[in-house]
This record gives C-alpha cells, structure tokens and sequence, in this order.
C-alpha cells in the first residue's frame, strides 16, 4: 500500500520473523529513486509493526527525529 503524506509517497511493509514482526518502509521520489529505511524494529503483532512503520515514514518525511522502537534489531 502506498500512502501520500506532505508532497511525498511511502510504502510502510510488515514482515512475520518467527512469532514476531518486522517494521519497514520505502520512501519513494519522483524520480524513481527509493530511499529503503531499512528494518525499524520488532514488534509482537502486525498492527504494531504496521503502525510503526507509517509514524517512521512520516517522521522521516517531515525531517523530524525518528521514534525508537520498543525492541531494537541489531546489524
């Protein structure tokens, strides 16, 4: 799903890791560039992740700092 927030386009994307789901989104330009901003964080159910994943592309998007997510992924 592409959402449209401040003259921008993003694709927030949840992804299950065992019993747990991984936050992520894509910030794309008009250019065709994607801006990937890679796995956000570890969430216990999809609605969560999905939320998370939407409140980090738009706090992207509006330069504003990025939310810390309740579990972190190492590198």
């Amino acid at each position: 799903m592409i959402i449209y927030h401040g003259g921008a386009a993003f694709e927030p994307n949840v992804t299950r890791d065992g019993k747990a789901f991984v936050a992520t989104a894509s910030i794309l330009e008009e250019d065709g560039h994607v801006t990937t901003l890679g796995k956000l964080g570890l969430f216990a159910n999809e609605e969560c992740a999905m939320h998370f994943a939407i409140l980090s592309a738009t706090a992207f998007v509006e330069g504003d700092e990025m939310p810390v997510p309740p579990i972190r992924l190492s590198a």
